[in-house]
């Protein structure tokens, strides 16, 4: 199999038996991104002297140093989280050029590790609705999603193995889901937003990209780490690695909830023939009535959030933002305390009723996205799937279980308690095996 294809576990068996180097596996993407990223646009920056250099290294503090390690391992980062080594421009024209000082607090953890920061992904302007140059590699014609779309193509693509996005609405779930791979969101407040450029506070989650469950738990073993300076972080909450014997000692929620309406009916059709196929013990149930405000609660925090991240940016360089932007910011300007008061409220109210859901199941399951990608550049798709799970900070994870009629992916995504996201990639990993 060629390097390009293999799961970044499989390439570290082969770096830690000295059967490649990394400089020989970051050369190989290299060569793969040059005859696609043309076509793609998943890049935002890429220095391939600073990667070969950073590749050998790596391959220096192998050799001598002791036992398994994951040096030399190259990971994407979504431009709107800063590096000190490269650029982060937040997909807008108002910050083209901007240089951090310093690393993010995740960034640091992964060059700890000794993880090659391969380059910025692109993002949709300050992480929002507006898109930015990638397309779908699965079709060209197609949108990625956003707005972590570069972070998912180059995952999707074969140009990394690993890649970091965020979500504040459905910007992890829904490009795994256009792009056919695996993309988890933990639980809030388990990796930190220290030096990430915020969209709001109350809802931004970075995430991780992969084609394999054992990938997504190597990185979240590494990044889902306490830092003290990200004031909404679980001081309690230790990530570990967890298996479980028999998957049919699981009970799963198959909830449409809300958003059902929205979805597509070829997307619908499929998806309930998938739960009545699996092989899972699946309850069929309603959300109580609360969650009825589910939708509209996360648009109003959310664009409070916007207002109070991005106003700066409107009332000194409005011109140079995308239409989308601006109207965004202007929905959070037009927002009453009171509005957003309640928004909280009803959260809260949704949360609690959540606790008594899981009570009695282990699992919920509902899809990824409204469909299958949406054959339009101009548009990222609906996160409507996504965002009151994000309100709510539950983990979730998008599975590539599923095609549409165009043979186009489409997530299944799964959602567990707060703070067992161990079990939730234990669950995934045994569904995708099914």
């Amino acid at each position: 199999m060629e390097l390009i294809n293999l799961h970044a576990f499989q390439v570290l068996k082969l770096l830690n038996n000295n059967e490649i180097t990394s400089v020989d596996y970051v050369t190989e993407l290299l060569k793969h991104i040059n005859k696609r990223e043309p076509l793609i646009g998943a890049w935002n920056y890429l220095n391939e002297d600073l990667i070969l250099n950073s590749a050998k290294k790596l391959d220096e503090k192998r050799k001598i140093s002791t036992g398994k390690n994951i040096f030399g391992l190259p990971i994407g980062i979504k431009d709107i989280i800063d590096t000190y080594d490269m650029p982060t421009e937040n997909g807008s024209k108002i910050c083209i050029g901007r240089q951090p000082s310093k690393d993010a607090h995740l960034v640091k953890l992964l060059r700890k590790e000794g993880l090659i920061i391969f380059g910025k992904t692109v993002t949709t302007e300050f992480a929002l609705s507006a898109p930015g140059k990638t397309k779908n590699p699965k079709d060209l014609e197609c949108t990625p999603g956003g707005s972590s779309s570069g972070s998912a193509a180059a995952v999707g693509d074969n140009m990394i193995p690993l890649s970091i996005g965020s979500q504040t609405g459905g910007s992890v779930l829904r490009p795994a889901s256009f792009n056919g791979i695996i993309g988890f969101k933990p639980t809030f407040g388990t990796i930190s937003r220290t030096g990430m450029s915020p969209v709001s506070y109350r809802l931004d989650h970075p995430g991780i990209y992969a084609r394999c469950i054992e990938d997504i738990e190597l990185i979240a073993s590494i990044i889902l780490s306490y830092d003290e300076n990200d004031y909404d972080m679980i001081k309690d909450y230790h990530f570990q690695n967890h298996s479980i014997s028999n998957l049919k000692d699981f009970k799963f929620a198959f909830v449409k909830g809300p958003a059902w309406k929205y979805g597509d009916e070829d997307m619908k059709k499929i998806f309930e023939n998938f739960i009545k196929s699996i092989d899972l013990r699946i309850d069929q149930i309603q959300l109580p009535s609360v969650f009825e405000k589910a939708v509209d609660s996360h648009i109003t925090i959310m664009n409070g959030g916007i207002r109070s991240s991005l106003y700066k940016h409107y009332n000194e360089n409005k011109l140079k933002l995308h239409p989308y932007t601006i109207e965004r910011i202007e929905n959070g300007s037009s927002l009453s305390a009171s509005d957003y008061i309640d928004a909280i409220q009803s959260a809260k109210k949704m949360s609690l009723e959540l606790k008594n859901v899981f009570s009695k199941y282990d699992a919920i399951i509902t899809p990824a996205a409204t469909g299958q990608a949406p054959r339009d550049l101009s548009t990222t798709g609906n996160a409507v799937f996504n965002g009151y799970w994000t309100m709510l900070g539950v983990p979730a994870i998008s599975l590539p279980l599923l095609k549409g009629k165009d043979d186009l992916p489409i997530g299944a995504q799964v959602i567990a308690p707060w703070k067992e996201d161990n079990k939730l990639l234990s669950i995934s990993k045994a569904i995708i095996n099914l």
